[in-house]
């Protein structure tokens, strides 16, 4: 009886510990069934005007800056509370004041531009909006300091780095 007593009492605490999670989660939680959160018609919205930025190529060293344009669509004031790159090479600085309902703001992304080849990177950015989670993208490719030096593409098939010489054959 005891026995029964406390396999009874174990399946139910983990029953009720598995329902109490559950009602715990949001649309941004992985796995299991999500709660949906009805969305708050005043609240603030952040729409921009493009959500990638291609670079398209560029010379070593040269300009890695990139602005994304933004405006507060929604009723309340925008706040950002953060903005993160994918990795040290990805810069964002974004307002910290107050987006007013209807007014723009814009968030700068700088890249490093020492890092040759082909990239893509993303920002995450964080606020008080219906969709609080952006992410924004940067993407290109970054010529070597050779290729810019030259203004052409190098043929790399020794894989040094090094140009290689053309050679005729006769």
């Amino acid at each position: 009886m005891k026995r029964a007593l406390f396999t009874l009492a174990l399946v139910a605490g983990v029953a009720l510990t598995a329902q109490a999670q559950e009602l715990k989660r949001t649309d941004s939680d992985a796995g299991g069934t999500n709660v949906e959160t009805p969305a708050d018609p005043n609240a603030a919205q952040i729409s921009f005007e493009s959500e990638v930025h291609d670079f398209g190529t560029i010379e070593y060293l040269g300009n890695g800056k990139a602005d994304f344009l933004f405006t507060n669509t929604g009723k309340s004031p925008l706040i950002i509370s953060s903005a993160k790159g994918s990795c040290g090479c990805t810069v964002p600085s974004w307002p910290k004041e107050p987006i007013m309902k209807g007014k723009t703001g814009v968030i700068n992304v700088s890249y490093d531009t020492k890092r040759v080849g082909p990239f893509t990177k993303t920002v995450t950015i964080n606020s008080n909006a219906n969709t609080p989670v952006k992410v924004i993208t940067i993407k290109g490719k970054v010529l070597s300091k050779e290729e810019t030096e030259s203004n052409t593409p190098l043929d790399r098939s020794d894989k040094s780095g090094i140009p290689l010489e053309k050679t005729s054959s006769k």
